[in-house]
């Protein structure tokens, strides 16, 4: 079982950010800071548009250096980064090749054979099986949705899952939560609001439409959850979701049935989770006790409550999970990847 605490011990190491001026990159310095990550130096890249910007961290100011096909990334131990798939893949040959260890953030890599995609609460022993240098970082509905699902695959096989996310603003990253902000206001005042990021009006509205539509009409969001918590699990599981952006700024909720091999008693089931690494559960249906979004932004581990027997299912259970999405769902992930790397060993 893997335990997370903040690591104390002094490492030489040298670690840069990509895409640090993101939602994603500056909770990276936020996590960084708040477990006092064991780093000497930090290294800053964005766009051209973000270079020359100025980020303190730990007191110190940091400018950022325009990400570029050069030498910048020798020396340097791990890079986490953030920039969106398409700079992902144009770069990674650039910081992989004199020995960087790439934490990838986008969705670029994770179903590639050769490239673990990892929550350490769940295979972080995957992490040192990298033959390309990288490691990618599940989508943050994944991520949330495994570690819940971890304690019950404990005590039986899950065989399917079906799954409803509420998903905040965040996960359509600065701009998103930008354009919720807006609205509201716009909304308050009597004004049309202004439509750009999303689909359709997020404020006062619920959206059942995140990325793309496939051809078996599920969304593309929808099926890497499907795809990615099999690999992440090395499971044959089952999971059907349907994905909706809600009018929450911060964390992800989602409503989840699972049907497991052998009928799970709800003791234990509770048990398990309490035990959970990486897992808080608030559930106390009779003092109006259950994880909310509006409680946990910020916070760094995934919320579980509303626990019971699935009612139509012998072998189900029914729960609700709420995380915040850009810490757990994103950078923290990250940053627990990194600290299992160095605890073990591989970064030295």
């Amino acid at each position: 079982m893997v335990k997370f605490i903040h690591i104390k011990t002094k490492i030489e190491m040298k670690v840069a950010i990509v895409g640090v001026s993101g939602a994603v990159g500056q909770e990276f310095l936020r996590v960084l800071d708040e477990r006092n990550f064991p780093l000497d130096e930090l290294v800053l890249f964005g766009s051209a548009r973000s270079t020359g910007k100025e980020y303190t961290f730990k007191g110190k100011k940091l400018i950022v250096k325009e990400l570029l096909h050069n030498d910048d990334f020798k020396g340097i131990d791990i890079a986490l980064v953030s920039a969106g798939a398409s700079i992902s893949k144009d770069f990674a040959d650039t910081i992989t090749r004199f020995g960087t260890i790439m934490i990838d953030n986008s969705s670029a890599f994770r179903m590639e054979n050769d490239i673990p995609l990892v929550v350490p609460e769940v295979n972080a022993i995957d992490a040192k099986n990298m033959p390309r240098r990288i490691i990618a970082n599940p989508n943050c509905t994944t991520i949330q949705l495994v570690v819940a699902l971890k304690p019950i695959e404990d005590l039986s096989h899950i065989r399917r899952v079906h799954i409803a996310t509420y998903q905040s603003a965040s996960g359509a990253g600065a701009s998103g939560m930008d354009e919720l902000e807006a609205q509201t206001v716009q909304v308050a005042n009597g004004e049309e609001p202004t439509v750009a990021k999303f689909a359709y009006q997020l404020v006062q509205n619920l959206i059942p439409h995140i990325d793309v539509f496939t051809d078996n009409d599920y969304t593309k969001e929808e099926m890497k959850m499907f795809h990615e918590t099999r690999k992440i699990m090395h499971s044959d599981i089952m999971v059907s979701a349907t994905a909706v952006r809600v009018p929450v700024l911060r964390a992800h909720s989602e409503a989840i049935w699972v049907e497991t091999e052998n009928e799970i008693p709800l003791d234990k089931a509770k048990a398990a989770f309490q035990n959970a690494d990486g897992v808080i559960v608030i559930d106390n249906p009779a003092e109006k006790k259950y994880p909310m979004p509006l409680h946990l932004a910020g916070r760094d581990e995934v919320f579980v409550g509303r626990i019971r027997k699935d009612i139509t299912n012998p072998n189900g259970l029914a729960f609700w999970t709420v995380s915040d999405q850009i810490k757990k769902g994103a950078a923290l992930n990250a940053v627990q990847i990194a600290e299992y790397l160095v605890k073990e060993g591989v970064v030295k």
